[in-house]
């Protein structure tokens, strides 16, 4: 890895240049609804990583792309995972009042304005990935933003994002065994990571096979990317993490912590990511900067 000062600090372009990307499809705030958009720029300019859209557009560029196709997606990935987050902080759910460091969107607007601001997010987003149809060129573009909206569905839905979430909920309270845990990471955690993973390579024109290899390494990713989260929960600070420490313990979650101890998560954390670096290395193009993220993030404080 690189010195760590001059990724960090390209890192952070990369932050400002996707966080640019984000603003520009957000929705205007005016109208009659103009309370429901302020409730969802609200929720979408709270900050964070960006992680989401920031992989898919360096996986965009790891396989050759150089328009601006890959942006709408980019975009709408992002208010899908902000939508998730609106939902989870909801006192039906997480019942959390704080999120990256301020007040959660259902505490400032209501729960019924939080609930809604959900629904819309997760609805504008694939309004927003259909503009890549406008900056498609060709029929091969077109059928790459065709698939990749098959993707987006997939990895969001029942049989990804959303049934994980339902899965985690159903288990609220009660001890989950090992293979319920890991189901549940895959599904409410790696598919929208798998999701960003694949689209970017997709939109690139990258072949079936290395689409495949990125499915693999987000998959792993995502299961590091959470198990790192249950280790912040019990290690990190409030400050750092901007939202309340033992929240998983509060509701009565099963964590790879509970399950196999910090020193034991931590290692399995390390192994997944150095599997999910290996397989965007193998890839064998781009600037290695992604398989740069992947390492980083395993030693994020927040």
């Amino acid at each position: 890895m690189e010195n760590s000062v001059d990724f960090e600090r390209l890192l952070e372009e990369k932050i400002e240049k996707t966080e640019a990307c984000i603003n520009k499809y957000l929705p205007r705030e005016e109208g009659p609804a103009k309370k429901l958009a302020q409730a969802m720029g609200y929720a979408m300019q709270a900050g964070g990583k960006r992680l989401r859209p920031l992989i898919l557009g360096e996986s965009y560029a790891l396989f050759g792309g150089r328009g601006r196709i890959a942006e709408p997606f980019m975009a709408a990935l992002e208010m899908i995972h902000t939508h998730s987050l609106i939902h989870d902080d909801l006192p039906a759910l997480d019942n959390d009042d704080q999120r990256r460091g301020r007040k959660a969107t259902h505490v400032v607007f209501g729960e019924a304005m939080g609930i809604l601001s959900g629904d819309a997010l997760l609805n504008y987003a694939y309004e927003v990935a259909l503009h890549s149809f406008d900056l498609a060129e060709g029929s091969g573009e077109v059928s790459r933003v065709v698939l990749s909206l098959q993707i987006l569905a997939a990895k969001t839905g029942l049989y990804g994002m959303l049934g994980g979430q339902s899965v985690d909920v159903d288990c609220a309270g009660r001890a989950a065994d090992k293979e319920m845990l890991e189901e549940i990471y895959l599904k409410k955690t790696a598919a929208l990571l798998e999701a960003a993973f694949m689209i970017g390579a997709v939109l690139a024109g990258a072949t079936a096979a290395q689409i495949q290899g990125m499915e693999q390494a987000g998959r792993k990713f995502g299961l590091a990317f959470q198990i790192q989260d249950d280790i912040l929960d019990v290690t990190g600070s409030e400050e750092e993490l901007g939202k309340p420490l033992h929240s998983d313990e509060k509701n009565g979650k099963t964590t790879y912590v509970t399950i196999y101890g910090i020193e034991e998560a931590k290692t399995q954390a390390e192994k997944l990511s150095r599997e999910a670096v290996e397989l965007l290395e193998g890839m064998g193009q781009g600037d290695g900067f992604l398989p740069q993220l992947v390492i980083w993030l395993l030693t994020r404080k927040k």
